[in-house]
């Protein structure tokens, strides 16, 4: 028996609900109230199993166990379910965040530290390279990126890009702009207003010139030392963002940098 469509089934899968639980509670609220046997039947789930799940959903907040001879269940209205879930992934944000803290400080930190400084001596910065998939890991590393500069911050990007590069990173940016890092960005296309009023005292912006070069690519270049090329067309729409990060002096001096500079030449200035 179908009660729900597809697209229901998998945006409760992206709550972190498996297939047992999504049919149970599913069912029980086609029911409202009703025994593990008769949730079994009405969703195709082994009786063996079903208890189980049921328990797993009432520990989630999906369910009220009914306490009594049959044991019944009762559904918790999905306004509710998700309020409750929301609150649970709340207080565990919270309690992760408190130990990432306490672990910062604490001598497992210096220990781990150590460990990694005397690691990464034996590698050469052209040895630091690898992939980056998918949005948020892009972002965090381009943090990281921008964080450690000390002179330069050199962006090829599209206006979409930019966009996202104010939403991400806006504040990093002003304190590494504090600090005396030089930013430049040089971009594709027409910048939004807001986008430009956000990187007015932040970076310098250019428009690369269309009629002189085509570009639909992006790059991040920090102090000539290290890079992100992205590896996606922005035009597409890819199923993730793939990205190439390299420490690569080489590469980032010789390559990268002569590039951005060509481009930069071939830019006009853009103002609020």
């Amino acid at each position: 028996m179908v009660l729900v469509s597809q697209k229901v089934m998998d945006a409760l899968r992206n709550l972190g609900l498996n297939l047992y639980e999504r049919k149970l509670w599913v069912a029980l609220l086609a029911k409202g109230s009703a025994t593990a046997g008769e949730l079994s039947e009405m969703a195709g789930v082994p009786r063996s199993r079903t208890y189980d799940v049921l328990e797993s959903l009432a520990e989630k907040g999906f369910v009220v166990i009914q306490t009594g001879k049959p044991i019944r269940f009762i559904a918790v209205s999905p306004e509710e379910a998700l309020e409750r879930v929301k609150k649970k992934l709340e207080e565990k944000i919270r309690e992760t965040i408190a130990r990432i803290e306490e672990l910062k400080n604490s001598d497992v930190m210096k220990e781990l530290t150590q460990l990694y400084s005397k690691g990464i001596k034996t590698i050469s910065p052209e040895e630091l390279t690898g992939a980056i998939k998918g949005k948020f890991s892009l972002h965090q590393q381009l943090d990281s990126m921008f964080k450690s500069a000390s002179k330069n911050i050199s962006i090829v990007t599209t206006p979409e890009g930019l966009k996202e590069i104010v939403a991400n990173h806006l504040e990093t940016l002003k304190l590494a702009k504090e600090r005396g890092v030089e930013i430049r960005i040089a971009t594709s296309g027409k910048v939004m207003s807001d986008v430009l009023n956000s990187l007015k005292d932040i970076a310098e912006i250019r428009v690369i010139d269309e009629k002189k070069v085509s570009l639909g690519g992006r790059f991040f270049l920090v102090d000539n030392t290290q890079f992100i090329l992205s590896l996606t067309d922005p035009k597409l729409q890819a199923p993730q963002d793939i990205a190439l990060w390299s420490k690569s002096q080489h590469a980032s001096a010789n390559v990268l940098s002569p590039m951005f500079n060509f481009l930069w030449e071939h830019s006009k200035p853009v103002s609020s």
